[in-house]
């Protein structure tokens, strides 16, 4: 990983984190929007992150040239091939110096300009705001109507409702996002990551614009990943903090496939040819052993999980003393 970053100012106190991979005409016209952004709200001390996610195009070039244009803001980070948008991502958030953090894509269809209204809404009291790409510019085959199935179910796996999963135009307390997991592809997930923690989210519509230069890097194959990562985050919501809980549903369905093998067994060999099918001990005898096993892993990962909360920072939020 390369890092480049101009002289050291003033802490900034909002960074503004952007992935790019393969967007070499659109870094400098995405600079220039965010240029007149910043300078329209000076207040928040701003600072760009662009992590080019190995690009073999002329992408990091690009960047360089806008870091020499402008040193003070712009940090540009080079990661050694492309991990992809989520390992991207994190390391951009590891980066940012800022109290407040906005990511975004690096293509243009999402719109600088809304990051103010954005950072409103976290002076407002929310934790985290996530854009709503209300009148989407994609097409309507290969984006919009996967999106839209993909966000009703996401919603209904992980009890976070939202309207725009996939909008990567988000705002975040930097204490929010730093502590949330991102590996894999949970890109898509960090809203309902975040509520892990206790985060205050809220959503509000974002502009949307075609794009105007490359090519999207999305495409339907990457659907059967999402689905995996959807189970995964579905799971981490509902048993990380008690996964024995987890653990002890499959250890009861073996349980029961193995007391209706025994049953079936002994019913067999009561009747009147004793003739007992050879798969229904083994059926019997192997989802024993598996629910056995599935118990203690369930113990292992209880054992796991207290430790950590041992370790794990205070959970009370406020305290009013007499």
């Amino acid at each position: 990983m390369a890092l480049v970053e101009g002289p050291r100012v003033m802490t900034p106190l909002v960074s503004v984190v952007i992935p790019v991979y393969k967007e070499v005409e659109n870094v400098p016209r995405l600079h220039e929007e965010l240029a007149r952004m910043a300078e329209a709200h000076p207040a928040w001390r701003w600072e760009f992150v662009f992590i080019d996610d190995g690009s073999p195009d002329g992408t990091w070039e690009a960047l360089m040239a806008v870091h020499r244009r402008d040193p003070q803001r712009v940090r540009a980070i080079r990661l050694k091939r492309n991990f992809g948008q989520t390992p991207a991502m994190a390391c951009g958030v590891d980066q940012a110096r800022g109290t407040l953090l906005v990511t975004m894509d690096g293509d243009l269809q999402n719109d600088p300009a809304d990051i103010p209204m954005l950072l409103g809404k976290i002076e407002e009291g929310f934790d985290v705001v996530c854009g709503w790409r209300h009148q989407r510019q994609d097409k309507l085959l290969s984006r919009k109507l996967p999106s839209q199935v993909a966000n009703r179910l996401i919603g209904g796996l992980t009890g976070v409702p939202l309207h725009d999963y996939g909008c990567s135009l988000k705002a975040y307390r930097a204490e929010v996002i730093k502590r949330t997991p991102l590996y894999a592809e949970l890109h898509r997930f960090i809203t309902a990551m975040v509520t892990l923690t206790g985060a205050h989210v809220t959503e509000v519509k974002v502009h949307h614009r075609p794009r105007r230069f490359g090519r999207t890097k999305y495409n339907l194959g990457r659907a059967w990943r999402v689905a995996f990562d959807m189970l995964t985050v579905s799971l981490l919501l509902k048993f990380a903090a008690r996964p024995l809980q987890f653990f002890g549903l499959l250890a009861g369905a073996c349980a029961l496939v193995a007391a209706v093998c025994v049953w079936r067994t002994w019913d067999t060999y009561v009747g009147a040819s004793h003739r007992i099918p050879q798969i229904l001990p083994a059926a019997a005898i192997l989802s024993a052993w598996a629910g056995a096993h599935f118990m203690a892993l369930g113990w292992m990962a209880e054992l796991f999980t207290a430790t950590a909360h041992h370790r794990a920072e205070p959970l009370v939020a406020a305290l009013t003393e007499t």
